[in-house]
């Protein structure tokens, strides 16, 4: 089972939701974010949050549409998003798409980003998706990506301080065991040059980024 969950970003940043439909099976709102998912006409399973940025008729619309509710006080010692992305693993997923989640607050942004890792650590893979950018967090593997006319650039952004061992074949730049670290560009605005590349690596977390021209 994939499951998206819909964050409160500005509809600029967000990407159609069309594309996803038969890739994700649950869909869950947080808080403001719920209303994103319904304005796309996408029944949601269920909404999360301390609603504290709605108003009394936008939350009677999501009493009317959502499958079930969970309120939390707007004191706590988690996110909301947190709190969704919790929900989501309870569903054994195989997968977590997260929209909404990046943009506008740098600190909202980059703890969005840390989330990720968190999934990793629960076995799932998660990924960041808006209108300009797609973010997957990686383990030490072999991973192949196909050519995306929606996406021209490829980066890998270490999120530990080495990444060991990082081979790129099919890329514009290619590397071969190569060591990055923490604070380098070198594997930022890399381009496929063929159908389908591949990169592995031995050690560390790397973050792989796609993005639009």
């Amino acid at each position: 089972m994939n499951i998206g969950i819909v964050a409160n970003a500005p509809k600029s940043l967000l990407p159609n939701f069309e594309r996803f439909k038969d890739e994700i099976d649950c869909w869950i709102g947080v808080d403001k974010g719920t209303l994103h998912v319904l304005e796309q006409d996408i029944s949601i399973d269920c909404a999360i949050g301390d609603f504290d940025s709605i108003s009394e008729k936008e939350m009677e619309m999501i009493k009317s549409h959502a499958q079930s509710m969970k309120i939390f006080p707007r004191e706590k010692d988690q996110t909301d998003l947190e709190l969704a992305i919790d929900e989501a693993i309870l569903r054994k997923p195989n997968h977590i798409y997260m929209f909404g989640v990046s943009g506008g607050r740098i600190d909202h942004s980059l703890i969005n980003i840390q989330l990720l890792y968190h999934m990793l650590q629960k076995g799932i893979s998660g990924t960041i998706i808006d209108a300009f950018n797609e973010l997957t967090m990686r383990n030490p593997g072999t991973y192949r990506i196909q050519q995306d006319p929606n996406y021209k650039y490829i980066s890998f952004v270490p999120q530990t301080e080495f990444i060991e061992g990082l081979t790129l074949e099919g890329f514009a730049y290619p590397l071969y065991k190569h060591t990055i670290q923490w604070g380098q560009t070198i594997c930022i605005s890399n381009e496929l040059i063929q159908d389908e590349g591949t990169y592995s690596y031995d050690r560390g977390i790397l973050l792989e980024i796609k993005s639009r021209d």
